[in-house]
């Protein structure tokens, strides 16, 4: 670890963002960089049929308070820092949102709601969406990567924790302060961020809105630095700055480097993935490993005897332990998070959809059995956090052991999903809610948000 070399990060952070524009951007960056929000637009409207979304907006509605402010796929206009919020929560809502595999944080859910509402606020043109949701999800990326996935560990959410300076650049840019004052915004910023797993323990909702608070924490450190409120000068390297305050122990291991590396050259939008499956994506590299398995070997459940999952070290906490929850979700989220059921389901339905986070599906006796004969063990070949590596060994009852190995999951920056797979995934989430021909008219909206000269001219279509 260099800390010598990043004793400025925040101001360098700065100096990156401001004046930031597309023509830095190479254009399949640009291109990209739609997709991503396609993606994530394309999830929020699916969100909207499910309980957790529809109590959050009922909560946002407890305040009262009329609002001019686009919340995605309901109608609705709420005032922008709820509309954030909300749209954070339907973004990441159905774990379905894109991941920086490195960086382990799902940018596109906290940095495309605090875009949405700040262009509206400020009456930003396309272009200038597009530059702030770029280089907010090269900050995002950055900031969760000198973590090296430390952030799981001590049981933080590093998505709602870099989600909120990213934000607050993204709010800054929006906002068009100068460089003193986004280096400030981060600085407040610092007393802001957060997100916990304790959700993990029981599969409640708080992990959903992680993302969009960070939006509305993003926002509100922008304003008040726009005022001239003071916040610390070293919000990542100091004493009590973020690593050192949320990492205890963990520290030593950080890059404070990678904070700043490559800005303006490698693009780490590039490095985002799209998920094949609504679940964490630490899991997709089992349940595409058992997919091969059951479609190579035609197999059954009666030929099971027991399965064993190799996962990297630093995920086991999240989707794996403890071993006999698991084994037993009792609600969709906790399965979302479960090697053994998500290993279970797809050697028995042969995929996972939405679908089988229903509460049929959920209580499906032979996925219950099956997830019971699933162990895992920790993948002394992992690839991680380059990659969410997997392996899967199915030991059947004639004694045969099956293997199958996917040390590249799919999405990663080298096996990318295509943009005809990113858009068949947004219209088969879109129609949950929406008609086709109102899910093209949104695809050819953001697809051409570039070229608005207001952000009305997008979200007229929204």
């Amino acid at each position: 670890m260099n800390k010598q070399a990043s004793q400025t990060i925040s101001t360098k952070l700065s100096q990156f963002v401001h004046g930031f524009n597309l023509n830095n951007v190479p254009l399949d960056v640009q291109q990209y960089a739609l997709q991503l929000i396609l993606d994530g637009t394309g999830i929020a409207y699916a969100s909207t049929q499910y309980d957790f979304s529809k109590k959050g907006l009922e909560a946002l509605r407890l305040f009262k308070e009329p609002g001019e402010h686009i919340v995605l796929g309901t109608g609705e206009k709420m005032p922008y820092r709820d509309a954030a919020l909300a749209n954070g929560l339907l973004i990441h809502g159905l774990d379905f949102d894109d991941t920086h595999v490195a960086g382990v944080v799902h940018m596109t859910s906290a940095v495309w709601p605090c875009v949405l509402a700040v262009a509206e606020k400020c009456n930003s043109t396309g272009e200038e969406m597009l530059a702030a949701y770029i280089a907010g999800m090269e900050v995002g990326a950055r900031l969760g990567m000198v973590a090296k996935g430390a952030f799981h560990q001590v049981g933080h959410h590093p998505t709602g924790i870099a989600g909120a300076f990213a934000c607050s650049l993204v709010a800054a840019m929006l906002m068009k302060l100068p460089v003193e004052q986004m280096t400030m915004a981060q600085g407040i910023a610092l007393s802001m961020a957060s997100g916990n797993f304790e959700f993990l323990e029981d599969g409640a909702w708080t992990k959903r809105y992680h993302p969009g608070w960070a939006a509305v924490s993003g926002i509100m450190a922008a304003t008040f630095a726009k005022a001239g409120y003071i916040g610390p000068s070293l919000p990542y390297e100091g004493r009590f700055g973020l690593y050192n305050s949320h990492l205890i122990g963990l520290e030593p291991g950080c890059d404070y480097d990678l904070a700043t590396a490559g800005l303006n050259s490698v693009w780490e939008v590039m490095n985002v993935g799209v998920k094949p499956y609504p679940s964490c994506h630490f899991t997709h590299a089992c349940i595409d490993a058992t997919l091969h398995l059951t479609k190579e070997h035609q197999l059954t459940v009666d030929q099971i005897e027991n399965i064993t999952a190799l996962v990297p070290e630093e995920v086991v906490k999240t989707v794996c332990e403890p071993l006999d929850n698991k084994q037993a979700p009792t609600c969709a989220y906790e399965a979302q998070f479960s090697v053994p059921y998500l290993v279970a389901v797809a050697l028995v339905r042969h995929d996972f959809t939405l679908a089988d986070l229903e509460p049929t599906p959920l209580a499906d006796p032979v996925v219950a059995a099956l997830a019971k004969k699933v162990i895992y063990q920790v993948d002394p070949n992992s690839g991680f956090p380059t990659y969410y590596s997997g392996e899967v060994h199915i030991t059947l009852k004639d004694g045969r052991v099956l293997k199958h190995r996917e040390h590249k999951n799919r999405g990663c920056f080298d096996r990318p999903l295509s943009a005809d797979d990113i858009a068949k995934k947004f219209f088969l989430n879109c129609q949950l809610a929406i008609s086709k021909n109102k899910a093209t008219e949104i695809q050819q909206a953001i697809l051409n948000l570039a070229s608005f000269s207001s952000v009305t001219e997008l979200t007229s279509h929204l």
